[in-house]
């Protein structure tokens, strides 16, 4: 169920009332949100930068428990174009669906909150989408991660930073709205953000239509994040193995997506479960074998992961930590998404 809060406010005469230039691609956009403080500075950068603008935007509030209306002022001269809907903490998948609903324009364009869109944007965007062929249904835009020049980036500044090389990620993507209703939005199965871009990406692919990169340019700031960060994220571990079963063994490769860690987890905990399994039944030697592994192969992951980056004391504990905790979370959430999702059949929703 969706709510929607119209901002009721009258445009201000500012850059966002200007017309969009006679045959440019008319585009909408969505942007999912959990109230975090970066959606001022995107509602900031889409007012000064979307020019031409877009016919309306859909901010879609995923919060579970609001403690009040999200604070739109950033969006200045497009607040008479701004609705708020809201879905109340089902996902992001479920959020853009929520905007996708409301789209009445050719093109929709879906940005994460935690994004900024960079001067020129507007333009750039309207060169993708004119540019773009009649079976290319998405242009992805360009991502930039800004990373620190006097020193090495943590290992979280890291991950963030793959999003520069990530294929049809949805924190700049346009589509072909009709394409995307054909194709039933994306898959709410999918509550994290993670992995549902790259689902819609293969369903589209499979229904025959092409995607492409764009020109335009946007900013992905690296957000604030505690030590546990990479711990937390091992949940999306279960979201790939649901891509497993909908899209077959491999279809990582299909969705352009790295392959990850997971075979080395999945080794270096059945050691580590060895090693306890033959020291209980008194095996001691293939115990301390299996453990030597489990040792080996835990030092490894931890130094693959401190290497690159800017070897403080603190990020070298939270490496440890954290490498030791990951293999074994990371197994079990793929083993239960697996198990979870065992019947999952082709996503028939209707956004």
């Amino acid at each position: 169920m969706t709510g929607r809060e119209d901002t009721g406010r009258p445009g201000t005469g500012g850059p966002a009332e200007r017309e969009t230039a006679p045959g440019a691609p008319r585009y909408s956009v969505v942007v999912p949100t959990i109230g975090r403080p970066c959606l001022d500075d995107c509602l900031r950068a889409l007012a000064a930068s979307a020019l031409p603008p877009p016919d309306a935007v859909h901010l879609v509030d995923d919060r579970p428990s609001p403690a009040g209306p999200l604070d739109v002022r950033g969006a200045g001269p497009l607040l008479d174009r701004l609705t708020v809907l809201a879905t109340h903490g089902r996902g992001p998948a479920t959020a853009r669906n929520a905007g996708l609903r409301d789209v009445t324009t050719e093109w929709v364009v879906f940005l994460d909150d935690d994004v900024r869109i960079l001067p020129g944007w507007g333009a750039r965007l309207v060169r993708d989408l004119r540019e773009a062929p009649p079976r290319t249904v998405g242009v992805q835009g360009r991502l930039h991660v800004p990373l620190a020049v006097d020193r090495r980036p943590t290992d979280w500044e890291r991950c963030t930073a793959g999003l520069e090389d990530a294929a049809w990620a949805t924190a700049d993507m346009a589509y072909r709205t009709d394409a995307l209703r054909a194709v039933g939005g994306f898959d709410e199965r999918f509550r994290r953000a993670f992995r549902e871009d790259a689902d819609l990406a293969l369903r589209l692919r499979d229904a025959g239509w092409d995607l492409a990169r764009g020109r335009r340019e946007t900013l992905h700031p690296v957000r604030p994040a505690d030590r546990w960060v990479s711990v937390r994220a091992q949940r999306g571990n279960a979201d790939d193995a649901l891509m497993r079963h909908l899209h077959g063994p491999r279809w990582w490769a299909r969705a352009e997506a790295p392959r990850g860690r997971l075979p080395r987890h999945l080794a270096v905990t059945g050691a580590g479960a060895a090693a306890v399994a033959l020291a209980l039944s008194g095996r001691h030697r293939g115990a301390s074998l299996a453990a030597a592994l489990w040792a080996l192969g835990t030092a490894e992951f931890s130094w693959a992961r401190t290497a690159p980056g800017p070897r403080t004391a603190s990020e070298i504990t939270t490496m440890i930590a954290t490498s030791l905790i990951i293999p074994p979370l990371a197994v079990g959430h793929w083993s239960a998404g697996l198990l979870r999702h065992r019947g999952a059949v082709p996503w028939k929703g209707r956004p």
